[in-house]
């Protein structure tokens, strides 16, 4: 857990493999830690972190592996559940991966003897990425190369299935907007869906294309940001199915956009994995220029901590973590 200044990494957590994916719980578990979870070739481990910008009494980072969970596959996305509680009595862990093999795997741990995973078969193509229902938990959507998006209840039944016109590559569920879902697709759109009608409500358009990754803002629900290309982009749902800013920021493509937890205007970027460093940018709306630049060996994944301004990428056998102002 050192302060790392060669990379200006505030701080980084020796993994024993590459780290292919990496998520902060965005949930409050009812704990003073962060519950974060990463996902390397063939396992997923979820452990704590607590940092000095949260707690005075902790010099630079704590980091406590809880458990790891034998996945037998290449993990390849990983989402939350909003059931998760550290308080409770026994603990509740509970997460769902999506892996190389197209399927995904619910896991339900005490993080003692009750480690249960259910398999959900369905998708025929890679899983991008998958997300649980923000308030109950009690449903997952996932979207594919397959060109679906499918909303699974906890045993895996399908709940619903919505057709779409090139691979899907993000798929939200903002918790003050629980009957919708966001979708964003490979060909620069981005639909809403209404869950109780099934039907698409509202569409953006990228004019631009490869669509990598979008995000809704958890702060402000009219603000939408994507990469696509080499460019962000950010849409206020309310005034255009355009981008009213865009801008060029990762040479070699942009890969991954996420919104900040705690500032709407705060937001990360990376480039693609596969070069000797991969860029993390985080931009702030009321700046020209990123505020910040980091790079890591061959980055993958990237999440933002809950309540600080502070985010995540895996590597190889690491995990690099950014402290940025608000």
């Amino acid at each position: 857990m050192k302060q790392d200044s060669t990379r200006n990494t505030s701080y980084t957590v020796d993994c024993e493999d590459y780290v292919h994916v990496v998520k902060f719980n965005p949930f409050d578990s009812g704990d003073s830690c962060s519950l974060i979870a990463y996902g390397g070739n063939n396992y997923v481990v979820v452990g704590t972190c607590r940092f000095q910008e949260e707690d005075a009494e902790v010099e630079g980072m704590q980091y406590k592996t809880l458990r790891t969970f034998h996945h037998g596959i290449r993990v390849d996305a990983i989402a939350w559940s909003p059931e998760t509680r550290l308080d409770a009595i026994p603990p509740q862990i509970r997460f769902c991966t999506a892996a190389s093999d197209r399927k995904l795997r619910l896991f339900t741990s005490d993080l003692q003897d009750k480690n249960e995973f259910k398999t959900f078969d369905g998708h025929s193509d890679y899983i991008n990425d998958l997300v649980f229902a923000p308030n109950e938990g009690q449903e997952i959507a996932s979207v594919s190369d397959d060109h679906t998006c499918r909303v699974w209840d906890l045993e895996g039944n399908e709940k619903a299935h919505f057709v779409l016109r090139s691979p899907g590559m993000s798929v939200c569920w903002h918790p003050e907007e629980a009957f919708k879902l966001m979708v964003a697709e490979k060909n620069g759109t981005i639909r809403f869906y209404d869950l109780i009608t099934q039907q698409a409500i509202l569409s953006l358009e990228c004019e631009q294309t490869p669509l990598m990754s979008a995000d809704w803002c958890l702060k402000n629900t009219l603000k939408i940001g994507a990469v696509a290309g080499t460019d962000w982009l950010i849409w206020d749902i309310t005034r255009s199915s355009y981008p009213q800013d865009k801008r060029p920021v990762h040479v070699d493509r942009a890969r991954l956009f996420r919104w900040s937890r705690v500032n709407e205007n705060l937001f990360a970027t990376t480039g693609y994995p596969g070069k000797t460093t991969t860029q993390l940018l985080v931009h702030h709306l009321g700046h020209p220029q990123p505020i910040l630049t980091g790079t890591a060996a061959v980055g993958s994944g990237l999440t933002w901590h809950r309540t600080l301004p502070l985010c995540a990428v895996g590597g190889d056998h690491k995990i690099f973590f950014w402290v940025t102002e608000m």
